[in-house]
């Protein structure tokens, strides 16, 4: 909203783990007229139940969403590219096996190229590189360090 004077009509596309942040991005982005676009590498999808209530939450506010397996597919278009780490606490033992999963989910410049002309990057940090490379994390198109500022505010 700060960056783009609102959120009325942005598209948003979530690449990565169906984890408990995109499921807080689920719950609430039909209701700020934030069109959803997510890809999760299958197995690695959100809650069923946050799916449905995401499904019937774009219906009644008149928003768009797409759940898809394909990083590509969820960029097209999209003003905003988010992700989040592909390894949770707790999850350290599950490494190796996220990390094959989520082969081809890093947020690259070739990701941006499906995206609208006028996106950019958000990632609640920490950040490995298997998940955004420098270029885009780096980039002017990041918010990430103003992001975690105002995340600063709220905690």
């Amino acid at each position: 909203q700060e960056h783009y004077g609102g959120l009325k009509g942005l598209t948003m596309a979530w690449i990565g783990d169906g984890n408990n942040v995109l499921q807080s991005l689920m719950a609430s982005a039909a209701k700020l007229g934030v069109h959803l676009r997510i890809a999760t590498p299958r197995g690695f999808e959100p809650d069923l139940r946050i799916t449905k209530m995401t499904e019937q939450n774009s219906k009644e506010y008149g928003t768009k969403f797409l759940l898809t397996t394909d990083p590509l597919e969820a960029a097209d278009s999209a003003n905003v590219l988010v992700t989040d780490t592909w390894i949770s606490m707790g999850q350290e033992e599950e490494k190796k096996e996220r990390l094959k999963a989520f082969q081809g989910y890093q947020i690259t410049m070739q990701t941006a190229k499906s995206a609208a002309s006028n996106w950019t990057f958000l990632h609640c940090l920490p950040r490995k590189p298997e998940e955004v490379d420098d270029e885009v994390f780096y980039s002017p198109q990041s918010l990430v360090f103003q992001e975690a500022e105002n995340r600063k505010w709220t905690i």
